[in-house]
């Protein structure tokens, strides 16, 4: 944010009057963020030890970020001029930057605690400092008491607080600091998959895989395909088995996997031979981001989940899993430094400082909106925006709790029962994909995370579908859930039943993690004929998916998302907050935006 001149002086001339007043200035602090309960699965352990040593990164406030968002919706709006004109890594930094002002201040509070500025690492664009502090460092510059808490689920321990404070100079110039209020680390968060342990599973689908040879070969997807999923089931459910990728030096598509999962390439290879004959050979390639592992003696459920089905529908188009690490998780009597342990963060400025990036991108986990502190989450958020301006696509799974697991009380203080958006599906600069069950029709799928975020206001390019369905809705759930909110899932594929390897034998998966990959796979291959055609990539989807792109896409119109309670909502014609606008039919998508 730009100050006025008057104020900037004023700042400064306070700045410059005495030590006294400079030390006083550092101690007015104004509260950034306060949970008034300890978030729910966490339990507090007892106080952190005040010479353990972590990573606090800053977030500084982004100079012209609104300019980012507008040429965002230019370069992803097909009535546009610029569509198609994505951002540059320098374009991108230079809105992004922070105003010499906030840099500037930031640093004068490093100094003022005694911190050397010059060992700070920073994010290309300036945005985010990252410096070594103590915990008794921390607490005086954050006014506040850090403390162990426990994650009863995962046994994970984590060194955290309850609230934080900034100087009030600060306000205006920082967005965030981490670690402090958010909870999330690699164990605690939801992968959007699971096992579905009773399921049938096939050890191949060669009965039916041959037809997939011709036009219209496959008129009727088979009805196996309703009980067991295979990539031979989704390439003609999505109509893609016609198309071969051309683009291949040029695209490329990337799997975010978190929470020590590892994708196997020898589970990939028993996968191929089962289920996709023609890509045995093909591999994928491993990127470590934040010491992540590659253990291929442990292989992921998650993990091979996804690169064995973006694999599966995007073969040959080269895959990159991106496997995140995090710091070994505080130990109650580890006092060693270590860095801090939030997944988003680390994975996201690992991208964005990368001179090339994929073209698509999914991730198949979440959190609770509400267990992620607001100027965390809008931070994060902001970042999938530098993304989508760069052109690149992105997929988040909605989620597998409908409209929210559990009581749904609110954490608030006021325990008020309210459907439970999930994060990062709300953020509105991602494409969230909803999940779908059986076949000749689709229907939603019950679990499949839909509704409307509290954080971010509902943007401009779905308010005509989300207008229409509120109309329709009349005041069946009112009041549960905010209606001016972004809303989601933006489109579906199916989410149940995929048939996975996973040391060496095939399991049947489900959830809107086997959703996203899926979706992916398919706006891979429309990147890929852009790219063959010397087009630029889709980039952010949104707008396009909303408009010229919505005749693209099979609606679907039966199925529910109870939660809460309730029963959620109700899949219809046109978009829900079930299965959005529909599972994708890559040939009408091809015709319509490719």
């Amino acid at each position: 944010m730009f100050w006025s001149t008057s104020v900037l002086l004023l700042g400064l001339a306070h700045f410059a009057a005495s030590k006294p007043l400079a030390s006083k200035r550092w101690d007015d602090f104004e509260v950034k963020h306060a949970w008034v309960e300890v978030p729910r699965g966490w339990e507090l352990h007892g106080p952190a030890p005040s010479d353990y040593t972590f990573d606090m990164r800053i977030g500084l406030k982004q100079d012209k970020f609104d300019e980012l968002v507008t040429a965002l919706y230019e370069v992803s709006d097909p009535a546009h001029e610029r569509y198609g004109q994505h951002l540059s890594k320098e374009d991108v930094a230079a809105l992004v930057a922070p105003h010499p002002d906030s840099v500037n201040l930031v640093e004068a509070w490093l100094l003022a605690h005694g911190l050397d500025t010059s060992s700070t690492h920073r994010s290309s664009s300036g945005d985010f400092i990252t410096i070594r502090v103590s915990v008794a460092q921390a607490e005086k510059m954050l006014g506040t008491q850090y403390q162990v808490f426990r994650h009863g689920k995962s046994d994970d321990y984590v060194i955290r607080t309850m609230n934080y404070s900034l100087p009030s100079v600060l306000h205006e110039h920082v967005a965030v600091v981490a670690p402090t209020t958010y909870f999330g680390t690699m164990k605690s968060m939801k992968a959007t998959s699971f096992i579905q342990e009773d399921a049938p599973t096939i050890e191949n689908d060669a009965d039916f895989a041959h037809l997939l040879k011709g036009p219209g070969s496959l008129a009727t997807v088979p009805s196996s395909c309703s009980t067991t999923i295979t990539p031979a089931c989704l390439r003609a459910l999505y109509n893609t088995v016609n198309y071969t990728p051309k683009a291949t030096t040029k695209n490329s598509l990337g799997v975010a996997g978190y929470l020590d999962e590892f994708a196997n390439r020898a589970d990939l290879q028993t996968f191929f031979q089962r289920f996709r004959s023609d890509a045995v050979g093909s591999n994928f390639t491993t990127v470590r981001v934040n010491n992540g592992g590659d253990d291929q003696s442990d292989p992921g459920v998650e993990a091979n989940l996804d690169i064995q089905y973006t694999e599966g529908i995007s073969f040959p188009t080269p895959n990159i899993y991106y496997s995140t690490g995090g710091s070994p998780p505080f130990k109650p009597d580890d006092n060693t430094p270590t860095n801090t342990n939030e997944p988003y963060l680390d994975w996201l400025n690992f991208i964005l400082a990368q001179d090339t990036i994929p073209q698509t991108f999914t991730t198949s986990y979440g959190d609770d909106e509400q267990t992620v502190p607001f100027d965390y989450a809008t931070s994060v958020c902001n970042l999938f925006a530098q993304l989508g301006a760069r052109g690149s696509s992105i997929m988040f799974s909605s989620g597998d709790d409908g409209v929210g697991a559990g009581d749904c009380f609110t954490n608030d203080g006021t325990n008020t029962k309210h459907f439970q958006p999930n994060f990062p599906a709300s953020c509105p600069f991602v494409t969230t994909v909803g999940g779908t069950i059986r076949v000749n029709p689709e229907v939603a799928v019950s679990f499949s995370g839909g509704g409307f975020s509290n954080y971010f206001a509902q943007p401009s390019y779905q308010t005509a579908a989300v207008t229409t369905f509120l109309s329709k809705l009349g005041s069946t759930n009112a009041g549960q859930f905010n209606k001016t909110g972004r809303a989601y899932p933006d489109v579906a594929a199916q989410g149940q039943g995929f048939q996975v390897v996973i040391g060496g034998r095939v399991a049947s998966v489900g959830g809107t993690s086997a959703s996203s990959p899926t979706f992916a796979g398919v706006i891979s291959l429309l990147n890929d004929f852009r790219l063959s055609q010397s087009k630029a990539p889709l980039g952010f989807l949104n707008p396009i998916i909303y408009s010229t792109g919505a005749a693209g896409f099979n609606d679907i119109t039966s199925g529910s998302n109870p939660g809460c309670g309730t029963n959620g909502f109700t899949a219809g014609t046109g978009w829900d907050p079930v299965t959005g606008l529909g599972t994708p039919d890559f040939v009408k998508l091809q015709s319509l935006i490719g």
